[in-house]
């Protein structure tokens, strides 16, 4: 059995070198491609960080980081399980192990329980309060990979999902959910919607072939202005949350590194099959600017 390696992925080293079905669960729940849990881990980190908590419970970050890691992957692999058939259409994901057959859909929902059950062990490490916010994201996560079939926003209901820590962090630390939190989870959504519009630019042809819905699709002509959009309101929504805990206008400094990547994500963003990629995997260290903002505003 031949498991290639899907155009997007960073798979080098280990994972490359892994017998046919260790490597084909790896690529599976996309370990050859970090910057998924990346982006799951940082709204968590941002707010701990903005709640205070960034040096108190600092071994809270690091088991969002396991949390990011497994259910990450346990969301790709449902999202292949219901996907597969669709998957098999498009040239970018065709490849991916269900799609292609190099893995049995009873192994796949196997490797699902496995994964869930580390997120299990992350959840056990929460305070009750926390635990039940954290819980309530299952629906969303269960919905999302239908959502493509039902509405060209997919992206919305990705961005309700994947920013779904920042209200799980902040409730840790905090004991509750306040209005800065609440603001924090919502300019995430917006951000999320940007740069995961900026993803699917990869897929707009194949996606209008086969009949499933995009944010980038339902922009058209007009992403780049719609991208501007999200991360404007992204930016407005985190400068509100910041001046519900520091009402300083000094404080909102914190927040201009990251305005000002986000600026450069638009403007200098290619429709060239290429770029997006590139751009969809600098909100990384999008996200690393937003941790240090909200770490010197949540600390001072």
């Amino acid at each position: 059995m031949s498991s290639s390696i899907v155009p997007d992925t960073q798979a080098r080293g280990l994972l490359s070198r892994l017998p046919d079905t260790p490597r084909a669960l790896a690529l599976l729940a996309r370990f050859d491609r970090p910057i998924g849990w990346w982006l799951l881990l940082w709204p968590g980190a941002w707010s701990v960080a903005l709640a205070g908590g960034a040096f108190v419970r600092w071994p809270l970050i690091l088991w969002f980081l396991l949390g990011s890691i497994a259910m990450r992957g346990a969301g790709c692999v449902f999202n292949d399980i219901v996907d597969r058939d669709l998957d098999a259409k498009v040239a970018r994901t065709a490849s991916r192990p269900l799609a292609s057959g190099a893995i049995s859909l009873r192994t796949a929902w196997l490797w699902l329980l496995v994964l869930c059950a580390v997120g299990l062990v992350v959840l056990l490490q929460l305070r009750p309060y926390a635990q039940v916010i954290a819980l309530t994201s299952l629906a969303l996560v269960a919905a999302y990979p239908f959502m493509k079939r039902i509405t060209g926003w997919p992206q919305i209901w990705l961005g309700l999902v994947f920013s779904w820590a920042a209200l799980v962090g902040w409730s840790e630390v905090a004991g509750t959910l306040t209005m800065a939190g609440l603001l924090l989870y919502a300019g995430t959504i917006f951000w999320v919607v940007g740069y995961d519009t900026i993803y699917a630019l990869q897929d707009r042809e194949d996606d209008a072939l086969i009949g499933i819905g995009s944010s980038a699709l339902s922009m058209g002509r007009h992403v780049r202005m719609g991208v501007a959009l999200c991360y404007g309101l992204a930016l407005a929504l985190w400068a509100i949350a910041i001046w519900q805990v520091r009402p300083y206008a000094l404080a909102l400094v914190a927040l201009l590194p990251i305005a000002a990547h986000l600026l450069w994500q638009v403007v200098t963003l290619r429709d060239d099959g290429i770029d997006p990629l590139a751009k969809f995997r600098s909100n990384r260290f999008a996200g690393l600017l937003m941790f240090l903002a909200c770490l010197v505003v949540g600390s001072a």
